[in-house]
């Protein structure tokens, strides 16, 4: 399970930084937008492709923070008790991550799905086809599922093995350590 963890914080490590580069882009776009403006030439759609960047990078980069422990967390009664209380209380928090992650990519798929089976469009000047950033909102709500169920999977095996600095080591909270 341990390697599996690794390798979930590889990819993910991956992930931030694809994140980053479409984050980056978006600064670019909206530079040269504003540079179009000030000739009289704006490009047009900078705020409808930056929109759709934020959706994306935001549910991809969820998983990266997962992975990091950089997910806030009011620990108040966490705190309160000893290491098995405390793996507890972080097994708890992941399930209920994983729980919440696992109902939004279901309801997302939803929404994805009826958007292809009719072919919607942005109401807007470029017309985008609404299936483009639905689906990649989508595969990062699902990614950070998967990633939520993995970690939640390996902190409840930790849990049930008395590992419980481990527990802590994979899904507690930063300022613990």
């Amino acid at each position: 399970m341990a390697r599996i963890i690794r390798w979930l914080g590889r990819i993910n490590d991956g992930v931030a930084l694809l994140a980053g580069f479409g984050l980056l882009a978006c600064v670019v776009l909206i530079l040269a937008e504003i540079v179009a403006r000030r000739f009289g030439a704006p490009l047009g759609g900078t705020d409808e492709i930056s929109g759709y960047v934020m959706a994306g990078v935001t549910s991809w980069g969820i998983s990266y923070a997962l992975t990091e422990r950089a997910h806030v967390r009011i620990d108040l009664l966490r705190v309160q008790g000893g290491p098995r209380w405390r793996a507890g209380m972080d097994c708890l928090a992941m399930l209920s991550m994983a729980g919440v992650a696992l109902i939004t990519a279901w309801h997302g798929w939803g929404v994805l799905d009826k958007t292809l089976g009719t072919g919607a469009r942005a109401n807007t000047a470029l017309e985008t086809p609404l299936w483009i950033p639905q689906a990649i909102w989508w595969a990062g709500w699902s990614w950070f599922a998967l990633s939520a169920v993995v970690l939640s999977i390996g902190a409840v095996a930790l849990m049930l093995k008395g590992r419980f600095e481990g527990v802590e080591d994979i899904v507690g909270t930063e300022a613990a350590t």
